[in-house]
């Protein structure tokens, strides 16, 4: 068996389309504000990417680039200006953060109705009650990624590699949500294989090279990639790609798998946070 390859970037391309075509006439654009501190190299890629985006969809773009010494108290008076900006739906404060700001304080001091990531603890929270309007990002993306295999989510054994608020967490409730029957497993977990081999669906989501083999994974299950790191002199991700999907039924590359889709779902969460600003 030779796995499917799940291509995100022609499913995020159809999605960005669709958006695109949907404000093309509308009186009203999105509008996201991109707040970058410090020059971390992988963040001013990911905010280039995600500010060439909104303008080739036709939403409306701020972007703000900080220097890295920037006291915790100015970006809070940054992010309270955004606030109260009509004009911007959405606030995207990129992460990390340098080691003198409080991520947890900065995150939670986007309004929720604006928090196109969906980092705020309200976000989060609303993700347990079933109530996620705006879901992070990638947990959005790699739920979308698993339908479009159609092979179901329902009744199915998923496992979730990592347990991070951003990632791991989010997506093992969404799974929860479609009746999933959901295992987490982390850095001490003992003997993860013995649960990724019994997994129809598996999410991975921390940070190690090609952390998993062949014979971790069940033979036509859905692999979901979520991990970017640099190896050998280029990305991978933490599934042994080449290997695994020799057994597995479904499985996303790196690059070109969950990264183009998260950015899509970016979008996606802009749109509907001027639609609910109407509300508001």
């Amino acid at each position: 068996m030779t796995a499917k390859i799940i291509d995100g970037k022609k499913i995020a391309d159809k999605i960005l389309s669709e958006l695109k075509s949907k404000i093309k006439n509308s009186k009203q654009k999105p509008g996201l504000a991109l707040v970058l501190v410090g020059n971390n190299p992988a963040s001013e890629i990911y905010v280039n990417f995600k500010e060439k985006t909104c303008k080739e969809v036709g939403f409306y773009c701020e972007r703000f680039n900080l220097d890295k010494n920037i006291s915790e108290l100015d970006l809070l008076k940054l992010i309270n200006d955004l606030n109260q900006k009509p004009n911007l739906h959405g606030i995207l404060v990129q992460l990390p953060l340098p080691k003198h700001i409080n991520e947890h304080l900065i995150t939670n001091s986007i309004l929720p109705h604006k928090d196109v990531d969906g980092f705020t603890s309200l976000s989060l929270g609303n993700l347990m009650s079933e109530n996620a309007i705006l879901a992070p990002a990638t947990a959005r993306a790699v739920l979308h990624l698993i339908e479009s295999a159609g092979t179901g989510i329902e009744g199915k054994n998923a496992v979730v590699i990592g347990r991070s608020n951003i990632v791991g967490k989010p997506v093992a409730m969404m799974l929860l949500e479609k009746n999933a029957t959901v295992t987490i497993c982390h850095s001490r977990t003992k003997n993860p294989a013995e649960h990724t081999r019994k997994a129809d669906i598996l999410v991975v989501a921390v940070g190690k090279p090609r952390l998993i083999k062949k014979d971790m994974v069940k033979e036509g299950a859905v692999v979901i990639d979520v991990g970017i790191n640099r190896a050998d002199g280029k990305i991978v991700g933490d599934v042994d790609f080449e290997n695994v999907k020799e057994v597995a039924g479904f499985i996303t590359p790196v690059p070109g798998g969950v990264g183009p889709m998260t950015i899509a779902m970016l979008m996606q969460n802009t749109l509907t946070a001027m639609e609910l600003a109407k509300r508001i």
